[in-house]
C-alpha cells in the first residue's frame, strides 16, 4: 500500500485564525464565553472547545447581557452586529479576513446599486452574513447553472456577482461562465472570491486523482469545503470518503487499492490527518507514506485587537 498525503492539510490560515481568537479570549478573560455558531465547521474542535466551558448559541438572546460573545469564522449579518449592541455584548470578532474581503465587496456593489448575484449554498453561515450586506431589492442568490437561466434582472440594469468562499473552483467556473453569457456587461468582483485555501485543497485532491485509487478526506458532514473536496476527487474518476476521524474508516474500501490519498478540510486539526496515517500503517504494515511540501505553510493572519 503507497500512502499519498495531500500538500495541503491542516488548517487554513483563516480557521488558525478563529480558532486562535477562541484562545486569546479564553486566556485573557476566562470563562463565561460564547460563539455564535460552530467557530469553524469540524465536530473534534467545536467539541474541544465546550470540554473547555465555551459555549456555542444560536441565538443572541441566549447570551447574558454585557457577556463577551465571539463571532464565527463564516461571519456574520450586519443585523447581528446590531443586535449585540443592543443586548450589551462585548463582540469579538472571528470572522476569517477572506471573508471580510467578500462583505467589503458586497457593501460596494450594493451601495453603488449594483444586482448582486450570490453564488453559493443557501442556508450556509457564509451566505447568510454576506448576503446581510446587500440590499434587499438588489440580492439573488444562485446555487446552479440552471439557477442563473431563472434570473429575473433587466440586461440594462448593473449586475455583479460574489461567491462563496468554498465553493467547487470547477462549478463555481461554470456558474460563472453563465452569468456572463446571461448579462454580457456582468461586473466580476475586483479578485476571485474563492480563497486560496479552497483552491489549493482542490487542486491538491487532483493530484492525488492521478495517483490514487481511492481518497479519504478528512472532515465533518457539515463542512462545505471538506464536501467540496470528496467531490473533486470523485469528479476525477477516484472513489472518495469523508470521515471524521480514522474511527469511521471501512476495510470494504480498500479491496482492490494499491494507492490511497489523503487530504482534509481546511478545520480540521492536523493531529487527525496524522492518526489517519497511523491507522493506515497498522491496517497495512510496510505502507510507504508520500508526503509533499505544503505552499500554504508560511500563510498567517494577524490576531484582531480583543474587546
Amino acid at each position: 500500500m503507497n500512502i499519498y498525503l495531500a500538500r495541503t492539510r491542516g488548517f487554513c490560515a483563516g480557521v488558525s485564525f478563529a480558532t486562535a481568537v477562541v484562545e486569546r479570549a479564553l486566556q485573557e478573560y476566562g470563562l463565561p464565553i460564547y460563539v455564535y455558531h460552530e467557530i469553524v465547521h469540524n465536530t473534534f474542535v467545536v467539541n474541544a472547545f465546550k470540554e473547555r466551558g465555551i459555549v456555542f448559541v444560536e441565538k443572541l438572546s441566549e447570551v447574558p447581557p454585557g457577556s463577551r460573545i465571539i463571532f464565527s469564522a463564516h461571519g456574520v449579518p450586519p443585523a447581528i452586529v446590531r443586535e449585540s449592541e443592543r443586548l450589551r455584548l462585548r463582540v469579538i470578532d472571528a470572522t476569517c479576513p477572506l471573508v471580510k474581503k467578500v462583505h467589503r465587496q458586497a457593501t460596494k456593489y450594493s451601495e453603488n446599486g449594483c444586482h448582486t448575484v450570490l453564488i453559493g449554498h443557501k442556508g450556509h453561515q457564509e451566505m447568510i452574513g454576506t448576503a446581510g450586506y446587500i440590499k434587499e431589492e438588489l440580492l439573488h442568490i444562485v446555487e446552479t447553472v440552471e439557477d442563473v437561466k431563472k434570473l429575473d434582472i433587466p440586461l440594462e440594469l448593473k449586475v455583479g456577482y460574489i461567491t462563496q468562499t468554498t465553493l467547487s473552483v470547477d462549478e463555481s467556473k461554470l456558474i460563472i461562465e453563465a452569468m456572463h453569457r446571461r448579462f454580457p456587461n456582468l461586473q466580476d468582483p475586483a479578485r476571485d472570491d474563492i480563497c486560496y485555501a479552497t483552491q489549493t485543497r482542490q487542486d491538491a485532491v487532483k493530484e492525488l486523482a492521478s495517483l490514487c485509487d481511492m481518497i479519504i478526506i478528512c472532515g465533518s458532514a457539515n463542512s462545505s469545503n471538506s464536501n467540496r473536496l470528496r467531490e473533486t476527487g470523485e469528479r476525477c474518476g477516484v472513489p472518495a470518503y469523508i470521515i471524521d476521524s480514522a474511527a469511521d474508516l471501512r476495510m470494504e474500501w480498500f479491496r482492490g487499492v494499491e494507492n490511497v490519498g489523503v487530504s482534509s478540510g481546511a478545520s480540521v486539526p492536523h493531529f487527525i490527518v496524522e492518526d489517519l496515517v497511523k491507522e493506515l500503517e497498522k491496517m497495512f504494515p510496510g505502507a510507504a507514506v508520500q508526503r509533499f511540501e505544503n505552499p500554504e505553510k508560511n500563510i498567517v493572519f494577524p490576531l484582531p485587537e480583543l474587546l
